[in-house]
């Protein structure tokens, strides 16, 4: 699936990106949502966190700076399957993101900041992602 979702400010379009993510959740599957910039990616972590953090569903925020232990403790969670959610910046498109569950979506808010090129590098690496942009 690949999904445009487009309207004001104030029209539930983070609404509709956050139901989508319980939903690949509750299927056993990991989401990540890619920001242009590191303020956003806060305000959107900082958003879910809030909504969908438990026990079984943890949500990292993944930026393009900080400190290399945390990035090494976020990038190891990824890859055992320990996070269900990571938000970030151009850095969740690193080569270096290993998804140990099948990630089953990637949210792009802002899709004109990134390139073609980074949506199909994901949908590269993982073959049955959905995309909601």
């Amino acid at each position: 699936m690949d999904r445009l979702v487009f309207g004001d400010v104030g029209f539930g379009k983070t609404e509709v990106a956050l139901r989508a993510i319980a939903l690949c959740l509750a299927n056993q599957r990991q989401a990540a949502l890619v920001c242009p910039t590191s303020i956003l990616a806060v305000q959107h972590y900082n958003t879910i966190k809030k909504r969908l953090s438990n026990d079984s569903n943890t949500v990292e925020l993944l930026l393009g700076g900080g400190s290399s232990v945390e990035r090494q403790r976020i990038l190891k969670a990824i890859a055992s399957g320990d996070c269900g959610v990571v938000v970030g910046t151009h850095a969740v498109l690193s080569d270096k993101v290993l998804w140990k569950k099948k990630l089953g979506l990637v949210i792009v808010d802002e899709e004109q900041r990134f390139g073609v090129a980074h949506k199909e590098r994901l949908k590269r690496v993982c073959v049955d992602v959905d995309v909601l942009t």
